[in-house]
């Protein structure tokens, strides 16, 4: 049986969101908005699986054609993203280096992310778009010093991630990469959540991108240098967490950057990031207007 999935959406410009089912979504945003206006206070009181057990036996009340996928949690309070974090990818640096004894790390906006089915947007100010599908984890327990043994406690629900980087902005300054990976509508959350039950929905997930139906990157998670209770444990050493926080988890090898020549994202082009058992998020690409 397949976990439920709840999403984030808009319908005629209206914001809702709801439980995604054969034939389309059962709106319960309609239904339990004094309550919980958005799915962050859904996640905040643990009433995911409610939720969508809720909508079990409902028709839907919109079908899939009519909405606008949005990124499933609305204003999160932090959007933490980790780098280097899969073996080949640390390899692609080639500089004779260990693996890193502590995960390198940088904050994204909001602002950044679209949705499912959104383009990403190519800015005037660089032709060097680049993606990276990564699994995130959405926190669903506020804590600080949280124990690797305590770890997966905290989470609420997985989605995807394509941390779509603007490699030359990246470049722009001595000690970060904020510039690269805050375009506006450069990057993608979605589709949806799935709530966290155990953590075999985690432990060896294949995760893979591809461009315009060519697979570029493929690794699982089993392979991670730092795994999921190591980064909730090292983050919340310094930062507490809070539910909706969303932890961007790395990107295997195989971005267009590392091609030779390099194969950045172009209008026209479909990004696909897909993980077992968590679902499929694609975009497209447009140029800034």
């Amino acid at each position: 049986m397949s976990l439920p999935r709840l999403a984030t959406y808009s319908v005629k410009g209206a914001a809702r969101y709801g439980a995604v089912v054969d034939g389309g979504i059962v709106d319960l945003s309609v239904r339990h908005a004094r309550d919980y206006p958005t799915l962050r206070e859904v996640i905040a009181a643990g009433k995911l699986l409610s939720l969508a057990d809720e909508a079990a036996d409902r028709m839907p009340d919109h079908a899939i054609a009519d909405i606008t996928w949005l990124p499933p949690v609305p204003a999160p309070e932090k959007v933490i993203c980790i780098g280097v974090n899969y073996p080949d990818r640390n390899a692609e640096y080639r500089d004779g280096q260990d693996a890193p004894n502590y995960p390198s790390m940088f904050m994204r906006s909001p602002r950044s992310f679209v949705g499912h089915e959104t383009p990403l947007v190519r800015p005037r100010a660089s032709a060097q778009l680049d993606y990276e599908g990564e699994i995130v984890l959405v926190i669903g327990k506020a804590g600080r010093h949280i124990p690797e043994s305590a770890a997966l406690d905290h989470v609420a629900a997985i989605t995807l991630c394509n941390e779509g980087s603007v490699r030359d902005w990246l470049r722009h300054a001595k000690f970060n990469v904020t510039q690269g990976k805050n375009f506006d509508s450069s990057g993608s959350l979605g589709p949806w959540l799935v709530p966290y039950t155990q953590e075999s929905q985690l432990a060896d997930v294949r995760l893979t991108t591809r461009v315009n139906g060519e697979l570029r990157q493929d690794d699982r998670t089993s392979r991670l240098m730092f795994p999921f209770r190591y980064l909730i444990n090292y983050i919340s050493t310094f930062a507490t967490l809070v539910p909706g926080d969303i932890i961007v988890t790395g990107t295997p090898t195989g971005a267009g950057a590392r091609f030779d020549p390099p194969r950045y994202l172009k209008p026209g082009d479909v990004v696909d990031v897909e993980a077992e058992g968590i679902g499929l998020l694609r975009n497209g690409v447009v140029d800034e207007a």
